[in-house]
């Protein structure tokens, strides 16, 4: 990110890594024991650790434990992936594993929105598509993969792939609206215009973050 808010996400550019099976939830993601970390730092290491080691830490196989697959930043999935709790700390993982996109067959609903406020892409193409592409990248680990989220496509060998962007995530990352956090945080006159206007918002409350006041008068933070 800029100083001038989130950088727009048109294409991403990177060799792929394919986690293969369907219905895989946020607790394979990220398993819950390591959310207890008071920050997102660190996370990318545990991300699919109960499926990459065993009860002992040892390593099992996995293509996170897979050298060919060191520095993937595209991670190729199959259907309702991230489906489960709706906490961030997933994507996070994966994010700070180094994905930065993410092409399915299909992916949960909260799932795809917490990664969209990480600028990380979730597009999709029909099962017969995207196992292709899964055979292509074990076969090809050091291959690049562009998925182009402007155009609508994924590239990979010889081959454009159309997919599907939902619309509304398309126009958010190409013009660069993706982190709501960052762009309030530019905007802080439009901020406390919109929250004067809001007849439950009481900024001249004290501390000056403001409060909501409740049908009966009392207030809650």
């Amino acid at each position: 990110m800029n100083d001038t808010g989130p950088e727009p996400v048109e294409r991403v550019h990177g060799t792929g890594v394919p986690i293969r099976g369907n219905e895989i939830d946020t607790d394979q993601i990220l398993p819950a024991r390591f959310l207890k970390a008071i920050t997102f730092e660190g996370l990318g290491q545990f991300a699919f650790f109960d499926q990459r080691y065993d009860e002992n830490d040892d390593p099992l196989e996995h293509p996170f434990n897979d050298d060919r697959f060191t520095g993937a930043s595209i991670l190729v999935v199959n259907s309702n992936f991230g489906c489960g709790s709706s906490r961030e700390h997933a994507p996070q993982a994966l994010m700070r594993w180094g994905i930065d996109a993410i092409v399915g067959e299909s992916f949960a609903e909260i799932f795809a929105g917490n990664c969209l406020g990480l600028g990380i892409p979730t597009v999709t193409a029909d099962h017969e598509a995207v196992t292709a592409l899964q055979d292509w990248i074990e076969n090809n680990p050091d291959d690049p993969v562009t998925v182009s989220v402007a155009d609508e496509a994924v590239i990979y060998g010889e081959t454009v792939l159309d997919v599907t962007v939902d619309e509304a995530q398309r126009r958010a990352l190409v013009d660069g609206n993706w982190d709501t956090t960052a762009l309030m945080r530019q905007h802080p006159e439009t901020v406390h215009e919109t929250a004067e206007s809001l007849p439950y918002v009481d900024l001249e409350a004290g501390d000056g973050v403001g409060r909501t006041v409740d049908d009966a008068g009392g207030e809650e933070r």
